[in-house]
């Protein structure tokens, strides 16, 4: 096995596309963007809610709120379930997170502060989940919405399939 340089030990698979980027930046930013959201609208970006964000960053794959909780314990914080739950609440009523419906779990957003409709790839080898943009007024459901008059004000777009390392490791 060859041991990569530095620099790109640093790189970890991204939300966005499974594409190759600077982990640390990443979870810097998207940090700072959470605390100047709170800052900005008043709200308490507790240690426990930094740390839950924290590990949803870190990870890149879809957490349940009992894998976020056991890791909240290990990092000295509270054990009952309210306090991952609340966390999560938090931060996907802010657009911190989003939940994986299909596998209710929860992964970082990839676009915070911005208003968008995730679609989310699911690998279903390694649980790696990918967030891009989806724009289900423009495609068939918005079409079939319209036919019927309806207004489409959230959807929840999941697909489920194999990420390319895994495809890749596949064909090894």
């Amino acid at each position: 096995m060859t041991t990569k340089p530095p620099a790109e030990q640093a790189k970890k698979r991204s939300d966005l596309g499974f594409q190759d980027h600077d982990h640390t930046y990443c979870v810097q930013t998207a940090i700072a963007t959470a605390e100047a959201y709170c800052a900005e609208h008043a709200l308490r970006f507790t240690p426990v809610r930094r740390k839950v964000l924290e590990f949803l960053l870190r990870e890149h794959k879809a957490l349940g709120a009992y894998a976020i909780l056991d890791m909240l314990r290990e990092a000295g914080f509270g054990s009952q379930p309210p306090v991952a739950y609340r966390a999560l609440e938090f931060l996907t009523a802010h657009g911190f997170a989003h939940k994986i419906e299909r596998l209710n779990a929860f992964v970082a957003c990839n676009h915070p502060g911005e208003n968008h409709s995730p679609a989310f790839m699911i690998c279903r080898l390694c649980d790696g989940v990918s967030e891009s943009h989806a724009f289900p007024a423009k495609g068939a459901l918005g079409e079939a919405a319209r036919a019927v008059g309806f207004q489409i004000e959230k959807t929840v777009v999941e697909a489920e399939g194999i990420c390319p390392d895994c495809a890749e490791q596949a064909t090894q």
